[in-house]
């Protein structure tokens, strides 16, 4: 069997006029056999400031890992908190159905509005700093909410927090995958699963602490003062060695030529748009599901947020997805679950099954939908694009996935007076995942940034 290098200019010659014996030649190590730690980095200029030498222990690292995804969590937990609370909210206020819907996805514009200028400031900025703001103006948001006195200034309230978020969550993503960014999707699906923590347990919290307190208001004020502590935590318990890693390193072949220059490219808009219509789905979903069992089902409020922690659980398997997404094809991951989302709308607003089922069918939305869509759309776009560029493919994953987020409760909201849930569900629930899924069918994984290492094993 013949024996090939990466490039033949990289050979030695060979020892001339050896008597003894024929002269053994030297080779460079095949490019399988080094470590990607072991490869130089040669950060984009943006991040050479920036770039702090040597790496972290393993034990800074999964301090500083464990902590982030604290802050994940609550963020989960702050977004989560107000869709069971909402009719209650929606009374107090006066609110009709479709300013309450809009009002349950509104800070999302927030995220969206920040997405891809947060790209760009970490990209430039120090990934730690951007990340304490942004905790400390999502916190902000959530103090603020029960101080509204009409619709428009909680709005206003509301997109702070998200903004905040929107911020955390670029930051966040571009850290946590340039880290990990041989294992991308299973660091991003820790993320996911942190998230799935949240919003499994922020419901419920959310009810218990307005029950034990009697008003909707405090869930609320906890979960921000809480936010402002861990802002803290994570100026002292997270090391920049871990948060500002850059990763413009050589690919296994010798370059990343292969890949397109831009980042904003065929690939990774296609991942975007699909990432837009499957955030539309699962919005919708969640901004107005527990309304839908409280109105059609007579399922109570209690009841409505432990069918929405089923969601939430359902997420913990981010752990699975993204160890799955490292694994195999991601766009075939990723259509797979599409068309699994697709098919649970129609259980879900059709069939309109007993609580018991209700909490299944959510529970599976929550698998497939944030366990397995999220955090593979998520290190799929940043696979999309050359490893210098992950600061702007979060930002554009970030801007895509929660803008088109921010009027997915109005929109289903909008639909259900014209055509019912039923009707609302099956166009909103079911057909937007397909649509998203015949997106990702243009998508060219050869051409993702560990395409040449994972060709190579």
């Amino acid at each position: 069997m013949s024996h090939s290098t990466p490039s033949s200019a990289g050979q030695a010659p060979a020892t001339a006029g050896s008597a003894a014996g024929p002269a053994v030649p030297t080779y460079p190590e095949p490019m399988d056999a080094i470590s990607m730690d072991a490869i130089p980095s040669s950060p984009a200029p943006s991040r050479v400031k920036d770039n702090p030498e040597g790496m972290p222990t393993k034990v800074v690292a999964a301090v500083s890992l464990g902590v982030l995804a604290i802050t994940f969590m609550l963020n989960a937990m702050d977004r989560q908190v107000f869709f069971p609370l909402l009719g209650t909210i929606s009374t107090e206020y006066g609110f009709s159905l479709q300013a309450g819907g809009l009002l349950a996805t509104i800070f999302t514009l927030g995220m969206a509005i920040a997405g891809i200028p947060a790209g760009f400031l970490v990209e430039r900025f120090s990934r730690k700093a951007v990340l304490i703001v942004s905790i400390v103006i999502y916190s902000l948001g959530t103090l603020a909410t029960p101080l509204a006195s009409s619709w428009a200034d909680m709005a206003v309230y509301r997109i702070i927090s998200g903004l905040g978020e929107g911020m955390q969550a670029a930051a966040l993503f571009a850290a946590v995958g340039a880290f990990f960014h041989l294992r991308r999707g299973l660091a991003l699906g820790i993320l996911g699963f942190a998230f799935g923590l949240g919003a499994t347990f922020g419901p419920a919290l959310g009810i218990m602490f307005a029950g034990q307190f009697g008003t909707w208001r405090a869930p609320f004020m906890i979960f921000g003062v809480l936010g402002l502590l861990l802002a803290v935590v994570v100026a002292f318990a997270v090391s920049r060695k871990f948060t500002e890693r850059a990763i413009s390193l050589t690919g296994v072949e010798g370059s990343y030529d292969y890949m397109p220059e831009k980042a904003y490219n065929r690939n990774s808009l296609a991942i975007a748009a699909a990432a837009g219509c499957g955030s539309i789905a699962l919005y919708g979903f969640l901004g107005l599901y527990p309304t839908f069992l409280t109105t059609q089902l007579g399922i109570s409020t209690g009841e409505s947020a432990v069918a929405l922690s089923f969601v939430g659980l359902g997420g913990l398997a981010g752990l699975l997805g993204g160890w799955i997404g490292d694994r195999i094809n991601q766009r075939t991951l990723l259509i797979v679950s599409l068309v699994v989302m697709a098919v649970l709308g129609v259980l879900i607003y059709q069939v309109q099954a007993s609580f018991a089922w209700q909490c299944v069918f959510a529970g599976l939305m929550g698998v497939f939908g944030t366990g397995v869509f999220f955090p593979n759309m998520n290190s799929a776009i940043q696979r999309a694009v050359r490893p210098h560029q992950v600061g702007r493919a979060a930002g554009l994953f970030v801007t895509c996935y929660y803008g088109s987020a921010a009027f997915s409760g109005l929109l289903f909201a909008a639909l259900v007076p014209s055509v019912g849930w039923q009707g609302a569900g099956l166009l909103q629930v079911t057909v937007l995942p397909l649509a998203a899924a015949a997106i990702m069918l243009i998508v060219r994984t050869p051409l993702f940034n560990n395409a040449v290492r994972a060709s190579s094993h």
